[in-house]
């Protein structure tokens, strides 16, 4: 039986004729909301070729190619910590010691409660109180690696206990301890299936990044706010979100890629090679089998 039929009913003709009716409808909808918007960027002259001209000079292009390096600059620093900071916290509450595991719980929580705005904010701004200053990098770095760090716990806290329990008890049957348990039984199983959230947050923290706009920090958004502000070119505004729209979108979309071209490539390796976990002799010795 197929699975989906276990946690609900086929829908029988006549609700296969309703929800067909009512996606087509749906799509109906949005083409006709996407025409609308393009139709009305046509009407106020925002496809007019002088809005248009200045992307073809170097300069212009050199301006929007710094902004999208600064982005990938706090977004690669930003991944890097929130990823250790995730590994780091996870492993915390997955302690069997209540005295790691609460104060981990405690920061992973007031993490997520808080704003991200309102991180950047402190550590912009907080510095500056006891006559100090953070550069506006770093300000949006730890601001990302705190917040989207604490997403990243849990993700790897939720993967790892995903695990059927019968994994970890076998393990430790054959006398693995718990380090050897998580390193070599549950965090590869757990990673494939962690993949897609993983990716997903980090996505949005590439786009979080555009926060750096509030403290000036040049990335992309900035950037394109000084390119759309050009009283010759008739205050562009639109078509600059439109381009750095466009390089966002192309930027997520190869991360999505590999994503999804990694988790193929780990489970066509994980069907094709077998893991034969370690067994013990009479002697108590481990007898490692290939």
């Amino acid at each position: 039986m197929n699975q989906s039929s276990v946690l609900f009913d086929l829908p029988g003709p006549r609700a296969r004729r309703r929800n067909a009716v009512i996606g087509a409808l749906t799509v109906l909808v949005i083409v006709a909301l996407i025409a609308f918007v393009i139709y009305r960027f046509y009407a106020t002259g925002q496809f007019e070729p002088i809005r248009w001209e200045q992307f073809q000079y170097t300069a212009v292009q050199r301006e929007l190619l710094n902004g999208l390096l600064a982005t990938l600059r706090a977004a690669g620093l930003g991944a890097v910590l929130a990823l250790a900071f995730g590994a780091v916290f996870a492993a915390a509450r997955l302690s069997d010691r209540a005295y790691v595991r609460a104060p981990a719980t405690f920061v992973v929580e007031l993490f997520r409660a808080i704003p991200l705005l309102i991180l950047i904010f402190f550590f912009y701004y907080g510095p500056l109180q006891f006559g100090s200053r953070l550069p506006a990098l770093w300000a949006l770095v730890f601001g990302l690696t705190l917040y989207n760090g604490s997403v990243l716990a849990e993700i790897f806290r939720a993967g790892i206990n995903a695990i059927p329990r019968g994994q970890s008890e076998g393990a430790y049957a054959i006398g693995l301890g718990k380090s050897q348990v998580l390193r070599l039984i549950m965090l590869p199983q757990a990673f494939r299936a962690m993949l897609p959230a993983i990716v997903s947050q980090l996505v949005v923290l590439l786009k979080d990044t555009a926060l750096g706009f509030v403290i000036t920090y040049p990335e992309l958004l900035y950037a394109g706010r000084a390119v759309g502000g050009r009283l010759p070119f008739r205050l562009p505004y639109v078509p600059s979100y439109l381009v750095v729209a466009a390089i966002y979108i192309a930027i997520c979309g190869a991360l999505s890629f590999f994503a999804w071209w990694l988790q193929r490539r780990l489970n066509r390796q994980g069907r094709s090679s077998g893991v034969v976990l370690p067994a013990q002799d009479a002697t108590g010795e481990a007898a490692h089998a290939v």
